[in-house]
C-alpha cells in the first residue's frame, strides 16, 4: 500500500529550501548585513510573510542556512571520499580539485559561507550551527591521529581564506603540493 504525501507539507519544505538558496545569493552578492527578511523574500520571489512564517526571526533564517551548507559540503566530501578510496588515493587530488573549485566557480559561495561561519564568532546563536560542519568531518572522515586531522582542517580552513583574497584563485595543481603535505603521515 501505497503511504499517502501531505502536499502542504512537501511545497513548505520546498519553500524553506527556496527562501535558504535565496539567502545564500543575498549573502553573496550584499553579504550577511544585506540579509532582512525583505531581501530574502524579494530574491526568492515570495511575500515577506513566507519568510518570516518559516523563519521567524533572521537567527533561525541563518542557523537554517548555515545548517544547509554544513549538510551540502558532508554530501559533497562524502562522494569525494568515496571517489578516492574507490581508486585506492589518500585523497590530495579530489581535496586539491574540490578547494580549486571552492575557489574558482564557487567564489561566491565560499565566500558566503566563509561569512556565515564567521559570524559566528560574534553572535553565539549561531555557534552550534557553525560547530556543524567540523561534526560532519569528523565523522565522515576515519582518522586515527586526532591530532594531525585538526591540523589538517585548519590548513583547509587556511588555504580556503588565503584564496579567497587572492587576485587570481589558485589551480588545483598548485594546491596539491599543499594539500599533499597537509595529508602525509606523521
Amino acid at each position: 500500500m501505497r503511504q499517502r504525501v501531505d502536499g502542504r507539507k512537501v511545497r513548505g519544505e520546498r519553500r524553506r529550501t527556496e527562501i535558504i538558496e535565496a539567502t545564500l545569493r543575498v549573502i553573496e552578492r550584499d553579504g550577511v548585513a544585506g540579509v532582512t527578511h525583505r531581501t530574502v523574500a524579494r530574491e526568492a520571489g515570495v511575500p515577506t510573510t513566507s519568510t518570516t512564517y518559516h523563519f521567524a526571526s533572521l537567527d533561525d533564517l541563518l542557523i537554517a542556512t548555515l545548517i544547509s551548507c554544513a549538510r551540502d559540503m558532508a554530501t559533497e566530501v562524502y562522494w569525494m571520499i568515496d571517489r578516492a578510496r574507490s581508486r585506492g588515493s589518500r585523497g590530495a587530488e579530489e581535496v586539491a580539485n574540490l578547494l580549486a573549485e571552492a575557489l574558482g566557480p564557487r567564489r561566491g559561495r565560499t565566500m558566503a559561507e566563509y561569512e556565515l561561519y564567521l559570524l559566528a564568532a560574534r553572535r553565539p546563536e549561531l555557534r552550534p550551527a557553525a560547530r556543524r560542519w567540523l561534526d560532519v568531518l569528523t565523522s565522515m572522515v576515519r582518522h586515527d591521529d586526532e591530532v594531525a586531522f585538526r591540523v589538517f582542517l585548519a590548513g583547509i580552513d587556511g588555504l580556503l581564506i588565503q584564496g579567497l583574497i587572492d587576485d587570481e584563485p589558485p589551480t588545483a595543481e598548485e594546491l596539491r603540493p599543499v594539500v599533499d603535505y597537509l595529508l602525509k603521515p606523521r
